[in-house]
């Protein structure tokens, strides 16, 4: 488990989705399965997520708010698709209005597949998730070639 000096933030956006996995979100932040337990906060402000949690797919009518959340947020970030519509399409592919899973619009670094996603399945992505973040974090606070800590 990552080791940080904040808790970090989550934001949920609901794509174009069933709501199937946002149901499963929601439960897993319930006292049952108890995502907080890992330092992790829900927020509803791009400015203080650490990690956008997407559910369902991108269509052409939401591409431009989820490309206005991910600039909001401030660096390092993480995305993570939740569902196989927010990593695919799913099986709304195909639909005249569906441009794709959220890779087509933004950078994602977890995939968790299902239909709908286990409250399990996405906890191990949060996990994962905190992970990459840490990841990111060291390699932005790490000097660049010439510069010391000095």
């Amino acid at each position: 488990m990552p080791k940080f000096t904040k808790s970090p933030w989550v934001m949920h956006y609901d794509g174009s989705s069933c709501n199937g996995c946002d149901i499963e979100v929601l439960a897993s932040m319930t006292p049952l399965y108890d995502i907080e337990r890992l330092g992790v906060v829900n927020t509803g402000d791009p400015r203080q997520a650490d990690i956008l949690l997407i559910t369902g797919g991108i269509n052409y009518y939401n591409e431009s708010v989820v490309r206005q959340i991910y600039s909001q947020m401030p660096e390092p970030k993480v995305v993570v698709a939740v569902g196989i519509c927010a990593c695919s399409g799913g099986v709304f592919r195909d639909c005249y209005n569906i441009k794709g899973g959220v890779d087509t619009t933004i950078p994602v670094d977890v995939y968790v597949p299902g239909c709908a996603a286990r409250p399990e399945s996405i906890i191990d992505g949060i996990v994962q998730a905190l992970e990459v973040l840490e990841k990111k974090s060291a390699a932005s606070a790490a000097p660049t070639e010439g510069e010391s800590n000095a």
